[in-house]
């Protein structure tokens, strides 16, 4: 198989339906990737935030291929080499006196923080209820589909774990009021992504902070989309000056392969014992030697700083275009991670956009979102510039 369409006619044939692909992608470079038949477009999707270095970055290229040829499994019955070594460098980045409980995907991480607070809930008087937000977005399993605040992912699969309560994002009363006699902790995105690209007030971070710390809740970040450096920082959390208790994530963190992490500050760090948890390819040697790769990168090359910089660029433009076209109708995210609002379909710019060589994302039925890796230039800002003007000028006319 070749082809685009050979692909696809297997694809069809012989894989579930959860996911309706647009194309197929053969490869990628840096901020490209390319069609089997070579045509090559900019992705602003990342992979959905995962390669935040650039697909195919050589640095991580070699870690994966040198720990491969060294070792690349020997469960957690033994510890190995670079999974201490990522456990001690997320400790270190994130400033948060703990320890780490590594696993495959995000899901698995926030499935890992539910089950820590309620863990530590029940010996602290029996509680257990975790309160999300609407239009979050925590994962595919089922206690992180019940967390979601969105009936999209949950039809169909009553009955839903109990045990969660929901609040409105950004409205600290909500909060307050979901807060019940058996709540144990509250759980939230300080960028939501799936639920439309939506960052917390600064206001509402430290008022859920003081919250927790009143009503002895445990604060949990989920940072799997908006982590290792998508927000100019290494978590978003970090740009709100507030602490949580834990946080969580994945996606950028093993530049490509399946990588998990649940952080614990010091408080909860010993919450789980010995077969209280756990994961077989949790801390797999080669994805934690793919994950030191890629921190080693965003230090070296200074992308939390070209995340800022290159954001503030790209949100100019993109204000820009919501300037020029009416059905733009706002900008909003942090760093590179942005939405634009439009009063259409998104899905229908995101295809124009790709029609034009732009991949890009929706984050619900009317925003466009844009994860383009950490390493994103100002010169293909300026290509995709182009792009984007032809792509606007083909859905809302001139």
């Amino acid at each position: 198989m070749s082809k685009t369409s050979e692909i696809m006619d297997v694809y069809k044939a012989k894989m579930m339906p959860t996911y309706a692909p647009a194309a197929v992608i053969a490869s990628g470079k840096g901020v490209t990737v390319s069609y089997p038949e070579g045509l090559m477009l900019y992705d602003f999707t990342s992979g959905i935030g995962v390669q935040s270095v650039g697909h195919c970055h050589p640095k991580v290229v070699k870690a994966i291929q040198d720990q491969a040829a060294t070792l690349t499994h020997c469960s957690n019955l033994f510890a190995n080499e670079p999974a201490v070594r990522l456990a001690d460098k997320l400790v270190e980045i994130s400033g948060l006196d703990g320890k780490v409980f590594f696993c495959n995907s995000g899901a698995e991480a926030n499935e890992a923080a539910i089950k820590l607070a309620r863990k530590w809930g029940a010996a602290n008087g029996g509680r257990y209820e975790v309160v999300t937000f609407r239009q979050g977005f925590h994962g595919r399993t089922l206690a992180t589909v019940a967390a979601t605040g969105q009936a999209w992912c949950q039809e169909g699969y009553d009955p839903l774990p109990v045990g969660f309560a929901y609040a409105d994002y950004n409205d600290i009363e909500s909060v307050k009021a979901a807060v019940g006699e058996k709540a144990v902790a509250i759980m939230l995105e300080a960028v939501q992504g799936e639920g439309g690209v939506n960052p917390a007030t600064p206001e509402f971070m430290s008022a859920v902070r003081a919250l927790c710390d009143e009503k002895n809740l445990l604060m949990i970040c989920d940072e799997v989309q908006s982590g290792i450096g998508r927000t100019g920082t290494w978590f978003a959390w970090q740009g709100y000056g507030v602490k949580p208790d834990l946080f969580t994530c994945a996606k950028a963190l093993g530049g490509g392969l399946p990588m998990g992490a649940l952080v614990a500050s010091a408080k909860f760090a010993d919450v789980f014992t010995p077969s209280s948890h756990a994961s077989t390819f949790g801390g797999n040697p080669v994805a934690a030697a793919a994950a030191l790769a890629v921190i080693d990168v965003i230090e070296e090359e200074g992308l939390l700083e070209n995340a800022k910089a290159m954001g503030e660029k790209f949100k100019e433009m993109l204000e820009e275009f919501a300037d020029k076209y009416d059905k733009l109708l706002d900008v909003r995210g942090k760093g590179l991670m942005l939405g634009l609002v439009t009063e259409g379909e998104a899905k229908d710019v995101v295809e124009a956009l790709r029609a034009q060589g732009v991949l890009a994302l929706t984050a619900g039925a009317h925003v466009v979102r844009f994860l383009p890796p950490l390493t994103i230039s100002e010169g293909d800002l300026g290509e995709v510039q182009d792009m984007m003007s032809d792509a606007f000028g083909c859905v809302f006319g001139e």
